[in-house]
């Protein structure tokens, strides 16, 4: 056939020269068709030799055909070109070879013809939040926005144009709603499925409860929104009953089993949230659903079961909304080969809209982390065997009855018990062993200079325990062979390989973490963790250094629309630093749109931003005093209603000792981080508007405290990353080896970003007033500061001495 049938001018010219540039041996191109089904755009992916070539896999999805040429000029494929069309034609990808000169095309599977995707009516979408539109219409004392209206028409030509977004829109703007109105819309004209991920399980349940219906209630075409969460959030009907036959199973834990029975009996979802306690933290981990525990058809459960009943929800849906951390695990599972195509761990989908984008790197390295540590490895090995008193419980005596009356079965499974004893010691060992190494840090970067020392001292326990876990589940698989068909499917069988296949990929993480010199790519430590009974214990962590280009080929290639919308993703109006971090910057052949869209409250006539001039260095050891005293005397005049933000618990538990009797004799209650969980915690905060909450880290965002419940948010040094953050220290250290600026390019910009983040707790909405206290002088007073300045929006400012801004912050409160 000849080839000007299939293809354009300019592709054919292309294509042979990339040919020619190859030395006429084969190349791998991706083709793009014309509307009128022509290829008319061409690019290489792969160069090879005469007889072969790469055929990637992960790049099949971009393409409506795969091409590839025979230097030979016999045209006819070979078993290796069947086999790679017959997989593209699954997806809808067409095959052609072509000869050297690009003058003779074979097709050998034709592309599936692309259906045509309605755009979206900008002026009709954008005309639903102006004043009488129908979304607007439904939104009680409705203002209009100008900023939310541009960044919807910047989201609508994402949409129309297969484009990226990344775009800053300042707190009031209504981001939810800028996206929300044209994706459900694309949604509904086009039958497509689009994942709006969120980092905070807040958001998500305001997303799902409160937005969408009030925008689906004025559309025409119904749209389908289902709220997914990760597996282990879903209550697991097998195993709850599974516990309850053990029954002696949890020490202390019986009334919580029993009421977890009742509650399931009642619920729709099986959803922990909706949970009326909070259920210990064992406990649900021994009830939850579990992939790797999952009997799927065999379970006897299956036909109430709450996760199975939610996927089926999800596969019908056009609107899923999520987490981050259940996106990554989608993605990373599609791109290690379960395509784009197949229901994974969420169904298929071709756009995603990232809300709280600015956490995207945070949650990456989170969810691409490992780890391993003694209560998790205990909590393996005590469901497979363990001893009270006489009694011998858990899963292997089940199995040693399955396996019948084999010969010398007894002193198999004491010897299993004693192997599973010493491995309960030899885990004893290690923590013991690292606790000491660690000393006083809470946190022990491995480096290669400690080498020595941990060769000495850790590493041996670490490779006696490698073996002595491969050797239990060896010999524990070794038992199960012995086992009659028809006990195959038996769950307790089902069960035990599922905990092998656990302890498995512990065994892996200890071999990766006894390597870890030779993986540049990666950064160890120990981290010193504390129980609920006060014992200390050491988790070991292994963390990618750069997920940047996971991001780019997992996320933003793949997709053909991606929004990242945040208040955050500018410091000093430039994108570059998210770009950096985020993968966005590795990206050549997408169209991505960017920009700013400023909040609509009146921050210069309602917020006070305050920093006292003569405040201690941060780096002096009279700064701790001066904060230990300037809080409790700023708390004071704001009569409480008040948010104190700190980098360090160390500085949150003094400022706090200083302040919660003062400010306790004044009326002002004082809630410090730490003392409840975050939920509980931000709640009494809330209902008590006088109240002051004292706190750190993830404080500085996911807090709505509007109205008089927050009029003053202290900020008492700028959030600069600890030193002793192991991946944050890897991050610059691998930034400095490509010559650049550690600082400049990386601690400097995070801070600003998380700075703009406390900033932006105080003001919620437009009729809000108050005033941001920052202690840190270091922003007037060094040349980075300005840059701190500069990322925030215009407010009234107090750069005075400590009194005078007292003063002012009174004035200020009380007019």
């Amino acid at each position: 056939m000849q080839a000007t049938t299939r293809f354009s001018k300019q592709a054919i010219s292309t294509l042979r020269s990339e040919i020619q540039e190859a030395q006429n041996n084969e190349v791998f191109a991706l083709g793009f068709l014309s509307p009128e089904g022509k290829v008319e755009r061409v690019e290489v992916v792969a160069r090879g030799q005469e007889q072969r070539v790469l055929a990637l896999p992960s790049q099949w999805e971009r393409a409506d055909v795969l091409l590839h040429n025979h230097p030979s000029g016999f045209l006819t494929p070979s078993d290796n070109d069947m086999v790679i069309a017959a997989a593209a034609g699954e997806i809808g990808v067409g095959s052609y070879i072509v000869d050297n000169d690009v003058s003779t095309v074979y097709v050998v599977v034709e592309p599936t013809a692309k259906r045509t995707i309605e755009p979206l009516n900008e002026e009709k979408i954008v005309a639903s939040l102006q004043e009488g539109g129908a979304i607007a219409r439904r939104l009680s004392n409705y203002e209009i926005r100008p900023s939310q209206l541009d960044l919807m028409r910047m989201i609508i030509r994402s949409f129309n144009e297969n484009a990226i977004t990344c775009a800053e829109a300042g707190t009031g703007v209504g981001k939810s709603f800028a996206y929300l109105v044209p994706a459900m819309a694309f949604a509904a004209q086009n039958t497509v499925r689009i994942v709006i991920s969120t980092a905070t399980i807040t958001l998500q349940q305001q997303l799902f409860e409160k937005d969408i219906p009030l925008v689906a209630s004025a559309m025409k075409k119904k749209v389908k929104a289902v709220l997914v969460k990760g597996r282990s959030n879903y209550l697991c009907l097998r195993r709850l009953k599974d516990a309850l036959r053990e029954g002696n199973l949890f020490d202390g834990a019986a009334e919580g089993l029993h009421e977890l029975e009742q509650w399931a009996v009642s619920t729709q979802t099986g959803s922990r949230s909706e949970l009326p306690f909070l259920p210990d933290e064992n406990l649900w981990s021994r009830v939850c659903s579990e992939p790797d525990l999952c009997l799927g058809s065999r379970c006897p459960e299956r036909d109430r079961c709450f996760y199975l009943s939610l996927r089926r929800e999800a596969v019908s849906a056009q609107i899923l909304v999520v987490n981050h951390h259940l996106l990554f695990a989608d993605l990373a599972a599609r791109k290690d080969g379960a395509g784009y195509e197949n229901t994974v761990v969420l169904p298929p989908y071709d756009r995603v809209v990232v809300d709280e984008a600015h956490s995207i790197e945070d949650a990456a390295t989170s969810f691409f982390s490992e780890d391993f540590s003694r209560p998790a490895l205990l909590r393996q090995l005590g469901r497979l065997y363990r001893r009270r008193g006489a009694q011998i419980l858990g899963l292997l005596p089940v199995l040693a009855t399955l396996l019948g009356n084999e010969a010398s079965l007894d002193e198999k499974l004491d010897s299993l018990g004693d192997e599973i004893g010493t491995i309960r010691e030899g885990l004893d060992s290690l923590d013991q062993r690292a606790l000491d190494i660690m000393g006083a840090e809470s946190v022990y970067r491995l480096t290669e200079e400690k080498g020595r020392t941990l060769e000495e001292l850790l590493f041996p326990i670490l490779r006696s325990l490698r073996v002595q876990l491969g050797a239990l589940v060896s010999r524990i698989r070794e038992l199960m062979e012995n086992l009659e068909e028809t006990y195959e499917d038996d769950q307790t069988v089902w069960e035990i390989q599922g905990i092998l296949r656990r302890i498995d990929g512990k065994t892996d993480s200890i071999s990766t973490f006894l390597d870890f010199i030779h993986r540049s790519d990666t950064v160890a430590w120990m981290e010193r963790r504390r129980g609920s009974t006060g014992d200390s214990w050491v988790r070991f962590v292994l963390s990618p250094i750069d997920v940047a280009p996971e991001l780019a080929k997992g996320l933003f290639e793949v997709h053909k629309t991606v929004l990242n919308v945040s208040a955050t993703l500018t410091v000093a109006d430039s994108f570059e630093y998210y770009f950096a971090r985020s993968g966005l910057g590795l990206l050549d052949s997408k169209t991505i749109f960017s920009g700013q869209f400023p909040s609509p409250f009146p921050y210069e006539k309602a917020v006070l931003l305050g920093c006292p001039t003569d405040a201690p260095s941060p780096d002096t050891p009279a700064y701790q005093a001066f904060v230990d005293t300037a809080v409790p005397r700023l708390l004071s005049i704001s009569g409480g209603s008040a948010l104190v933000l700190f980098t360090s618990y160390e500085a949150l538990r003094s400022a706090y000792r200083e302040s919660e009797g003062p400010l306790r004799d004044l009326g002002i209650r004082c809630f410090k981080q730490g003392d409840e969980d975050r939920s509980r915690l931000l709640r009494k905060f809330l209902q008590d508007e006088s109240s002051v909450l004292f706190a750190t880290d993830s404080f500085w965002e996911g807090v709505d405290a509007p109205g008089d419940t927050l009029r003053l948010v202290i900020l008492c040094r700028l959030p600069f990353r600890t030193p002793n953050d192991p991946v944050f220290e890897a991050r610059r250290e691998a930034l400095e080896k490509r010559g650049g600026n550690p600082f400049m390019e990386l601690s400097l910009p995070e801070s600003v970003m998380k700075f703009k983040q406390g900033f932006g707790r105080l003001m919620r909405r437009s009729s809000d007033h108050g005033v941001v206290v920052v202690l840190d002088n270091r922003i007037i007073h060094k040349r980075y500061g300005s840059l701190f300045i500069r990322s925030l929006p215009e407010t009234k400012r107090c750069f005075a001495d400590f009194e005078t801004l007292l003063r002012q912050t009174e004035d200020f409160l009380y007019p």
